[in-house]
């Protein structure tokens, strides 16, 4: 509570990021850390934390609350029949292979190439989610052959565990252009999050076991404090998320969080880039 203390509107923050970002990883199935990484990083920011070490530790806490977001998530779409577990057997090892050398780059990436990675990445969505046009059901691509599952897996895995966002964001364009359903892209995506995020905070946790200047109890780049108080608000409101998907218009949901997506990447640009 030390963290906390005479700050408690940074433990307000920190649980209305958790449940919008855990409220968000259901219903879409992106783990939720768009959300959270802007948030850690400006908390840290306003902690007196160095830059580079914000950012990191900003993202390697943003993939230790996904693995709660992700397993919620998962298991309310699960049970609604969603899921597709041949995707996520098939795809699971080289995700997993591609977050974890993401999260040994973070060490000696700079915070300009995260930031311009997280944004980028951040832009490619909203501007799918916003812009696409909907030309019905795409020809059905087989996912599971290797030329496929391997080069697709391991850079959803690497490129999501430097962004810190897990591996739904990319998963569910692979999986709605491969000619899948939205329904099915969002459930299955939902368990890219946990084979991004395991192996992903093993990494930014070790790479960041030497750094100085960290926020304050930090387990590498991972704020233990900032972990348990979204994980706790994220593993509520995940399942409420979840459960909205089945019902809610996708169509519109879709373009909405497409709209926050592209908010959030241009305010942690200017944050970074122009303060």
């Amino acid at each position: 509570m030390e963290f906390f203390a005479g700050h408690w509107e940074l433990l307000a923050a920190l649980l209305a990021a958790g449940f919008v970002s855990g409220f968000a990883g259901g219903l879409f199935g992106i783990g939720g850390g768009v959300i959270t990484t802007p948030v850690l990083y400006a908390i840290f920011q306003w902690l007196g934390a160095a830059e580079a070490q914000s950012l990191k530790t900003a993202i390697g806490t943003s993939l230790a609350v996904i693995i709660i977001t992700s397993i919620r998530s998962l298991t309310t779409h699960h049970r609604a029949g969603h899921v597709d577990g041949a995707m996520l057997r098939a795809w699971g090892p080289w995700i997993a292979a591609g977050a974890g050398a993401g999260g040994a780059l973070a060490h000696w990436a700079p915070v300009e190439l995260l930031t311009i990675i997280f944004a980028g990445g951040a832009l490619y969505v909203a501007y799918r989610r916003l812009f696409a046009k909907n030309k019905g059901h795409a020809p059905p691509v087989n996912l599971l052959r290797k030329r496929m599952k391997i080069p697709l897996g391991f850079g959803t895995g690497f490129f999501s565990s430097l962004m810190g966002i897990g591996g739904g964001a990319m998963g569910v364009m692979v999986m709605t252009l491969a000619g899948r359903t939205m329904h099915q892209a969002i459930a299955t995506s939902a368990g890219f999050g946990v084979a991004v995020a395991v192996p992903g905070v093993i990494g930014f946790i070790l790479s960041g076991m030497a750094a100085e200047a960290l926020p304050p109890l930090s387990l590498g780049y991972v704020s233990l404090p900032a972990f348990f108080a979204m994980a706790l608000m994220a593993g509520i409101a995940a399942p409420i998320g979840a459960r909205a998907a089945h019902s809610l218009n996708a169509d519109l949901l879709s373009k909405g969080f497409g709209l926050y997506v592209l908010l959030a990447a241009g305010a942690l640009s200017a944050d970074i880039f122009f303060v």
